[in-house]
């Protein structure tokens, strides 16, 4: 992937940079694998805003992703490397051998023509998946699942991926995207390699109606708000918020406060916390 850059021919173009999308093979998605997806613009099933600055955006189409990688022992060939709109890596259609399709997340390297397959004994090579007992130590993989055959749930974004550090009883040692160390039971799956577009994190957005494009509405800061409308508003001018700490709109603590509950079930898999 190559990032493109713009001169300043407009306030829009001034530090905006897109990707040059080099890497897509084909445009049109295969019908039988996207659906149709309700926006739900930040509301819950009573119609009240739960996530604010949300809504409007792009009609899209969501792609089916194969992340629980288990058709097993079957040879398939990268068909097309294709842009998906809900996520930031790029995800490859697979041709298997009976004839099946379905797509994956694009590991990098990967190209139009290459196999893969998914299974216990099988090479260790990128786009590979199989359990992380029979990965060895220092590889890359992503896609990882934290409960047996429930799907990768974690290391799925852009130019991510995990490092097998150490094997012990069932437990296998992960250092993740974010520096957190943390065990996973040895029979859960993860896929070879380097998820693919990894410098979508260079991309600049330039200008705020690209950022409505992507469905996000303008946010406002507490302190230009008035009291009744958050804990930071209020004063003459330009005046300081007036609490001994940040807070959200609803008084619990902002801005550096840990959120992560103390008894969580996960705690004593985890190491070494991320920064």
């Amino acid at each position: 992937m190559a990032i493109r850059l713009y001169k300043s021919y407009t306030p829009g173009t001034r530090n905006r940079t897109v990707s040059t999308f080099t890497e897509i093979t084909r445009n049109k998605p295969e019908k039988k694998l996207v659906k149709n997806k309700h926006s739900l613009k930040g509301r819950n099933n009573r119609g009240i805003i739960t996530s604010r600055h949300r809504g409007g955006g792009h009609k899209k189409k969501y792609r089916i992703i194969d992340f629980k990688r288990n058709k097993r022992n079957i040879i398939g060939k990268v068909y097309s490397i294709e842009y998906d709109p809900y996520r930031n890596a790029r995800i490859a259609l697979i041709n298997y051998e009976d004839g099946e399709k379905r797509y994956i997340l694009h590991p990098r390297s990967l190209k139009t023509g290459s196999t893969i397959i998914a299974g216990e004994n099988i090479p260790i090579e990128v786009g590979n998946a199989l359990p992380l007992e029979n990965i060895p130590l220092g590889t890359a993989v992503h896609n990882i699942e934290i409960k047996p055959n429930k799907g990768g749930q974690i290391v799925r974004s852009a130019g991510t991926y995990a490092q097998i550090v150490a094997k012990e009883g069932n437990l296998i040692t992960l250092k993740l995207p974010s520096s957190e160390v943390r065990t996973i039971n040895k029979k859960c799956y993860a896929t070879i390699g380097q998820i693919g577009n990894i410098e979508s994190n260079n991309i600049t957005i330039g200008k705020a109606g690209r950022k409505r494009w992507l469905g996000r509405r303008p946010k406002v800061r507490g302190v230009v708000m008035n009291p009744i409308d958050h804990p930071h508003g209020g004063g003459e001018g330009r005046s300081p918020i007036g609490k001994p700490r940040p807070v959200t709109p609803w008084g619990k603590p902002a801005l550096g406060q840990k959120t992560r509950k103390r008894k969580k079930y996960s705690n004593r898999y985890i190491l070494k916390r991320r920064k």
